[in-house]
C-alpha cells in the first residue's frame, strides 16, 4: 500500500482513514469512523508490544497485516502514541542497533492489558476481521479490472480538450456499470 494516500481497491470503509471522502464512508452509507476511538490505539499497540517487543515501524506493518491492508495507521498517530506510553511508564525503550527505539511493556503497562483483557481481545478481532473482509473481497480480478478502468479515464480525459457529451457519456457508463454490479 502506499503511505499517506487513500488505500487502493476496495476498503468498504476501511480504507486510510477508515472511512471515503466527503464525510462519509466509501460507499456512501453514512459518516465515517475513526478505526480507533480514544484509547483504542493505546490498547492495541501495548498488547502488540506485549507479544514482543517492536518498532513504531513494526507496530504500523502489524497492523496493516492484520487488517489485510486495509488500514495502517500514520506515523503521525503511532509515534505519539508510543511516547504517551513510555510517559505513563507503561512501554520502555530498550537498547537496540541503529536509530530505531524498539519497545518493551513494563509491569504497569501488562496490568492495563490485564484490566482491559476483554477490550483489547474485541480490538485485535476487529481488526482480523477486517482483513477477512478485506481478503474475502479485494481478489486480484477486480483490483485488475478498476486498474485498467483508472487508467483508461486518465488516458482519455486527462486532455484538456475533452468534450462535454464525452465526459457526459463515460459518466453514464460508470453509473450503468455502478447500477448493474449492484444488481448482482
Amino acid at each position: 500500500m502506499h503511505r499517506g494516500g487513500r488505500g487502493r481497491g476496495f476498503g468498504h470503509g476501511f480504507g486510510r482513514g477508515f472511512g471515503g471522502r466527503h464525510g462519509h464512508d466509501d460507499e456512501g452509507r453514512g459518516p465515517r469512523r475513526r478505526m480507533f476511538d480514544s484509547g483504542e490505539l493505546r490498547l492495541v499497540l501495548l498488547k502488540l508490544i506485549a507479544d514482543e517487543p517492536r518498532h513504531g515501524y513494526d507496530l504500523i506493518r502489524q497492523i496493516e497485516e492484520l487488517t489485510g491492508g486495509a488500514y495502517a495507521p500514520s506515523p503521525g498517530v503511532i509515534y505519539p502514541t508510543l511516547t504517551l506510553l513510555d510517559d505513563m511508564g507503561q512501554i520502555e525503550a530498550q537498547q537496540s542497533d541503529g536509530a530505531k527505539k524498539l519497545f518493551a511493556i513494563t509491569d504497569d503497562g501488562r496490568s492495563e492489558l490485564d484490566a482491559n483483557a476483554g477490550l483489547v481481545d474485541g480490538l485485535i478481532a476487529r481488526l482480523a476481521a477486517i482483513g477477512e473482509e478485506r481478503q474475502r473481497t479485494d481478489s486480484a480480478s477486480v483490483r485488475r479490472a478498476m486498474g485498467n478502468l483508472r487508467q483508461v479515464l486518465v488516458d482519455r480525459l486527462g486532455h484538456r480538450d475533452v468534450a462535454q457529451e464525452t465526459l457526459h457519456a463515460v459518466v453514464a457508463l460508470i453509473d450503468e456499470a455502478a447500477q448493474k454490479i449492484e444488481r448482482l
